[in-house]
């Protein structure tokens, strides 16, 4: 298996596309951190893989707090001693409202969790990856479907997901000397509690409400799974995986 004897962090695994990426990766063979606010979340995802379970930890953080980020990185390497993937995927919304009603504070924790935990994340592995031996590592970051193309309302999600192609772009370049690679992984309308509303409804361009197809959230795992598996001297840049017949592409 292309993990075995590899160690990586997720997170946002209480749940969701974090959750299912984390048990896909035990499965493959790595020893998996998974991080998220809510230890019993946590516990419930190592719980779903099984005997791979062994050698999850579950490490409760705050990606959005430079010292929880921090502990985060150093339980890993005490119990795992290194440190071979990030898979940057915690993230949250605000309600859907108009952008004048829309509340600082909704705003500010859309930025904190989305965007400054990426940073942090990102900054702790550069740490960890460029001084252990070998050196380097791999990043992958979700983005999504709204870092290309918004939806109605959703102005603090959107931007946050553009800003993290660019400290995609920023981390992938500035990783090279350290072996480190970085790619991103844009997803849409994966079947998970945050998107399942989708499928009774939602908001388009024009206006109108229409249901949307949604796809099993493996889909993402198996993703996230092969761009962890390349080689150091190749890297899956940007990757989108989307249901097949949602409005994307084209003109809706």
């Amino acid at each position: 298996m292309s993990g075995d004897g590899k160690v990586a962090i997720v997170t946002g695994a209480g749940s969701g596309v974090g959750r299912s990426a984390a048990v896909a990766l035990l499965a493959e063979g790595y020893s998996v951190a998974l991080a998220g606010r809510r230890e019993d979340a946590l516990q419930e995802s190592i719980a779903e893989a099984g005997a791979d379970g062994a050698r999850a930890l579950a490490v409760p953080t705050d990606v959005s707090d430079p010292a929880s980020v921090a502990e985060l990185f150093a339980a890993t390497v005490r119990a795992f001693g290194r440190l071979d993937l990030l898979f940057n995927n915690a993230g949250t919304g605000a309600p859907a409202v108009n952008i004048e009603e829309l509340l600082f504070e909704q705003w500010q924790t859309v930025v904190n969790v989305n965007l400054t935990g990426v940073f942090l994340c990102t900054q702790e592995a550069f740490k960890v990856m460029k001084g252990q031996d070998p050196m380097g590592g791999r990043i992958i970051n979700n983005g999504s479907i709204s870092a290309h193309t918004p939806r109605p309302n959703s102005a603090p999600y959107t931007s946050t997901k553009h800003a993290v192609t660019g400290l995609t772009k920023s981390t992938s370049l500035d990783g090279r000397k350290y072996n480190i690679a970085c790619g991103q992984l844009d997803i849409g309308n994966a079947l998970t509690p945050m998107a399942a509303r989708m499928k009774d409804g939602v908001l388009q361009a024009d206006g109108s409400v229409k249901p949307e197809p949604l796809m099993d959230v493996n889909n993402v795992s198996r993703a996230v799974v092969y761009m962890a598996s390349l080689p150091p001297d190749a890297n899956v840049q940007f990757l989108t995986v989307m249901a097949t017949k949602m409005p994307f592409v084209g003109r809706g």
